[in-house]
């Protein structure tokens, strides 16, 4: 039975018409053939998604979610089973040459020739994508990624910190508007990524979106004001990083107490607690319903004087864990 691609219809993407979203997907499925007696695997199942120009994007997921088949599907490089994907506009098979002029990819395989120097990588990445030579910035991008030292040293002899920074440069030499980073910082020391991150935050300063998957949701809740998690294929949460964690009613208070307590006062009924030894107890509840004050208040009533106080909001990993463990009954 032949796949059946569904398009919209086309629309005009001059230079004076700027996009909405820089990446919109529709209904975005993709199916591995079955290979003897397997079943055909769905890697994705109607997956819509907009991200908005301009944003910083997160696309979270557990390993095997489809990340990185729609990132491929992003790139030209695995061809979708049915929906439509549009780049800065363009159909990324209709308009192949404008969507792929439009997205630059950094991908997680360390793909680069071990006998070309960084200088010598850029040139040939310029080169394939028609980047006449008097607008090249090679060296201006070697600087901005941390390679000016290196740039004439042959690739095999850089680190793998080294490595994924020349990823970075590789996907820049064409000033993509999507910039796609697919785990770029794995491998990276601390100090590499933090000067990563200043580079890429300075490019979507500049306009450029960025979308990022990452298995650092530290990271990610840094980074990004939008996510997107994944899980088993399907889409199932895209929206603004507050409201993601706002999802997650719940805040915690580690009190360390003036006194030796057995178990939690009954005047903390109404919360969750915790005793986590004599004189600590960790409290939880909605901020929805209550404040810090309605826990200081109840511990005033129960006779107990504080020492020290810690707060702990929801988290981007408690919301994530929360989603796809809800989800991983749903597998494909």
């Amino acid at each position: 039975m032949e796949t059946l691609i569904m398009t919209l219809p086309r629309r005009p993407n001059t230079p004076e018409t700027v996009p909405e979203n820089a990446v919109e997907t529709r209904d975005l499925c993709k199916t591995y053939a079955a290979e003897g007696k397997d079943q055909a695997k769905k890697a994705l199942i109607d997956v819509t998604i907009d991200i908005p120009r301009g944003s910083f994007f997160g696309l979270l997921g557990p390993n095997g979610a489809g990340k990185s088949t729609l990132i491929n599907i992003l790139a030209g490089l695995t061809n979708r089973t049915s929906g439509d994907v549009r780049i800065w506009g363009f159909d990324i098979e209709r308009d192949m040459r404008a969507a792929r002029r439009a997205i630059g990819v950094v991908p997680q395989e360390l793909n680069i020739d071990p006998f070309f120097t960084p200088r010598e990588t850029l040139e040939l990445q310029a080169g394939l994508y028609g980047v006449p030579k008097r607008e090249r910035r090679s060296d201006e991008i070697l600087k901005a990624v941390g390679l000016t030292d290196q740039a004439a040293v042959y690739a095999r002899r850089l680190s793998g910190g080294m490595r994924r920074r020349l990823l970075v440069a590789k996907a820049m030499v064409h000033s993509p508007k999507v910039l796609v980073l697919d785990e770029p910082t794995a491998g990276v020391d601390v100090e590499l990524r933090r000067h990563l991150w200043d580079y890429v935050r300075e490019l979507n300063a500049q306009g450029a979106t960025v979308l990022l998957t990452t298995h650092y949701l530290k990271e990610a809740e840094e980074l990004c004001d939008t996510i997107a998690i994944i899980n088993h294929g399907r889409l199932i949460a895209c929206e603004s990083k507050k409201a993601l964690l706002g999802r997650l009613d719940t805040k915690e208070m580690i009190l360390t107490l003036d006194r030796d307590i057995e178990m939690p006062p009954p005047q903390l009924a109404a919360f969750t607690t915790v005793l986590k030894s004599s004189r600590r107890i960790a409290v939880s509840y909605p901020p929805s319903r209550f404040n810090s004050g309605d826990v200081l208040a109840a511990l005033s009533d129960a006779g107990l004087g504080i020492n020290d106080v810690v707060t702990r909001e929801a988290e981007l990993e408690d919301i994530f864990l929360n989603l796809t463990r809800s989800t991983d009954g749903e597998k494909t």
